[in-house]
């Protein structure tokens, strides 16, 4: 039931009211950083050689919305890990939350949805940002927070499944060393895909983390994008939509055997 969810929403909201300062540097002082090491520093370097050239535009812009791109999959990424293995396993509050008229289904929804307002928060914030750093106008950059939490959903989705099947919080450990930090780098964030060796180019195009980038710059910057946009939200709606199937039937058999 949506009111089901809602609470679980609800939860979530009033938890991270108390607990909400230990995001702060991750979520938004982390990227100005970035924007002010990468993109004002090495950027100018890029900028004098045949950067401007080669990419269509300084790349301060183009490192703008892909550092966005990349900070909803981090933010996505997070809450379907910790979170979730400390209510099936450290805290075991799904377990409490399940005494409750609240399904499995319930716990799910409310968390993404949850997880969905942080995500736009982040996104909105970071639109000021690139306004701030004069890579946006704020209209553009309030355009690219969908595109922005849709990346971050496709990623929480398909992690939220994947942290329901693990007996140990070691896969998590693993899924961000292996995982997320090398789509971090290699996903079209700090440069075009198609500087990657030939044989590791599709593994990239693949992943959640390109089809946002893509997406995000093209609503921030007006960057052509690789596919039709469509195709990149079809894509994303896709690891989304098979994420939450798959998160909810592994935590009903994890949590009602």
């Amino acid at each position: 039931m949506a009111t089901a969810a809602l609470r679980v929403l609800e939860a979530e909201a009033l938890h991270y009211r108390r607990a909400w300062r230990g995001s702060v540097v991750s979520t938004f002082l982390t990227p100005i950083l970035y924007l002010l090491a990468m993109g004002m520093g090495l950027g100018t370097l890029v900028d004098r050689g045949a950067g401007t050239a080669e990419l269509g535009l300084p790349y301060l812009e183009f490192l703008g919305p892909g550092l966005l791109a990349a900070t909803a999959m981090q933010v996505g990424a997070g809450d379907a890990a910790w979170p979730v293995m400390a209510g099936i396993k450290w805290r075991r509050t799904y377990d409490a939350v399940l005494a409750t008229p609240v399904a499995v289904r319930d716990i799910v929804t409310g968390h993404l949805a949850f997880t969905g307002l942080r995500l736009t928060l982040m996104a909105t914030w970071f639109a000021v940002v690139l306004r701030l750093f004069g890579i946006a106008p704020l209209p553009r950059g309030l355009l690219a927070v969908l595109p922005a939490v849709l990346a971050g959903l496709a990623f929480s989705a398909p992690i939220m499944a994947f942290t329901a099947s693990l007996k140990s919080e070691q896969g998590l450990t693993n899924l961000f060393r292996f995982g997320i930090v090398p789509l971090f780098l290699f996903s079209g964030t700090f440069f075009p895909v198609e500087q990657l060796p030939d044989a590791l180019e599709p593994l990239a195009v693949v992943t959640p983390l390109w089809h946002g980038v893509e997406l995000i710059r093209g609503a921030a910057v007006g960057f052509p994008t690789a596919w039709h946009p469509a195709a990149h939200v079809a894509v994303l709606v896709g690891f989304l939509t098979v994420g939450l199937v798959l998160a909810v039937r592994r935590l009903e058999r994890r949590l009602l055997r």
